[in-house]
């Protein structure tokens, strides 16, 4: 079912690491084109292509692209207690996680009258992207919407695709989330086009935001690589994977679980094992056979695991399986170890990490508190998960007294001389020349 990788006795190089780590051979530039047209599209003709995009993408006409306060109010009104006990407490867990990644201002004295101040300022405007293909995420509502929230953006508009089981209505459960979360400003629509619409807004319909985030398929990475730098983006999301480190002190049967968990998102989904125990190797493979035949997405999750993305990889010891897992950079990493903070001591590239047998990585995706949108396909070496601070921009704001400008003119004209930029300095001497006249 899953492909073994076996680096007992050898010492790879980081980049032999890099050639050796699982990945799916789908990747986000075979469907740039793809995206750049469908995006092309709705520049223009607006609303009749999102609505063309969704017939031939969704299978259904969008009962109104903007979704109307009664469907948002209908929603919420039907929407299951035990359920909305649940996202209320996400609510609140997030909200106040959320909360501690907002940095302070702060002042910085360089001297007498000379101040630097880092500021961070929230984007005015955002456009939040919650797929509705193979499952829905009202999860992904939440992770967006109260991050975006907490920053202090002041205008945020989410968009998601028409379901055609819904008679082209946004999924209710996503309008329902929404709704509790005070988002009155959302679109039927999705994939490129969607990005497309918030990238570069559509006459009568939408304003063009800021900044985009939020995960989606591949299509959805291509469209925010074709669109950044007219906008920000948050990352290129794509396929979701897990990597578990553990050694023979993890049950088997709980690592099986896990990656059969995330195995279920998506047919490319990777999932990977880093272990120094081949006993607990064996005793996972058999268990993987046993969970992915009697989950509901059997198909979907068989499919995964059989794939070139998903491995189970031996090393002798637990230096190299964080070696492997620096490589591999997951998008979720759980320790399942004797010692797991001792592992962590040598992790520098995860989206989320999970320590101990009691931290899943399905309790990130719901009720831990952290967000759920993180860097996929190795991205972790250069990115980040979503934070309040996507949302925030460091501003520098300078006061100088003339004290304190005096004190630096003679390095500015000797830097702005060397540079051959002199009137850089006679800008900074233009005021003292000035203060001799007056006097």
């Amino acid at each position: 079912m899953i492909q073994r990788i076996d680096l007992r006795g050898q010492t790879p190089t980081p980049a032999e690491l890099l050639s050796l780590v699982p990945r799916t051979s789908s990747d986000v530039s075979d469907a740039m084109a793809a995206a750049a047209a469908l995006i092309d599209d709705v520049r223009r003709d607006g609303e009749a292509a999102l609505v063309a995009q969704a017939e031939r993408f969704d299978g259904v006409r969008p009962e109104a692209l903007r979704v109307p306060a009664a469907h948002r109010a209908e929603a919420l009104a039907g929407l299951d207690p035990a359920v909305r006990a649940a996202i209320e407490e996400t609510i609140r867990r997030v909200r106040e996680s959320s909360a501690a990644q907002v940095p302070p201002a702060q002042t910085t004295e360089l001297g007498d009258g000379a101040e630097v101040v880092q500021r961070w300022t929230p984007v005015g405007r955002v456009g939040l992207y919650v797929p509705g293909g193979k499952a829905v995420y009202p999860s992904s509502v939440v992770m967006n919407v109260v991050p975006a929230q907490t920053a202090g953006v002041a205008s945020i508009a989410l968009a998601s695709p028409a379901q055609a089981d819904q008679g082209g209505r946004v999924h209710p459960t996503i309008l329902a989330v929404a709704e509790l979360l005070g988002v009155d400003e959302i679109y039927a629509m999705g994939g490129a086009g969607a990005v497309g619409a918030f990238a570069y807004g559509v006459p009568g319909l939408v304003e063009r935001v800021d900044l985009v985030t939020g995960p989606g398929n591949r299509f959805v990475a291509a469209a925010k690589r074709v669109v950044h730098g007219v906008i920000g983006i948050d990352a290129e999301a794509g396929p979701t994977d897990i990597l578990v480190i553990a050694d023979d002190s993890a049950d088997a049967d709980l690592v099986a679980a896990d990656l059969v968990s995330q195995a279920e998102h998506d047919e490319v989904a990777a999932a990977v094992l880093v272990t120094t125990s081949e006993a607990l190797a064996d005793a996972v493979v058999e268990r993987l056979a046993v969970r992915a035949a009697a989950t509901k997405h059997s198909a979907r999750v068989q499919t995964a695991l059989g794939g070139p993305q998903s491995a189970v990889v031996l090393v002798d010891d637990l230096a190299g399986a964080t070696a492997f897992s620096n490589a591999f950079a997951p998008e979720h990493l759980e320790i399942q170890t004797t010692d797991p903070d001792a592992v962590l001591a040598s992790i520098v590239n995860a989206g989320a990490i999970f320590l101990g047998s009691y931290s899943p990585v399905s309790l990130g995706d719901y009720s831990a508190g952290s967000n759920h949108v993180l860097p996929t396909g190795g991205h972790a070496r250069f990115s980040s998960g979503l934070s309040a601070a996507t949302f925030l921009r460091p501003q520098q704001v300078v006061r100088y007294s003339e004290a304190a400008l005096r004190e630096v003119a003679e390095n500015i004209a000797a830097l702005s001389a060397a540079e051959d930029l002199p009137a850089h300095g006679e800008a900074v001497t233009a005021r003292f020349d000035r203060a001799r006249t007056e006097a």
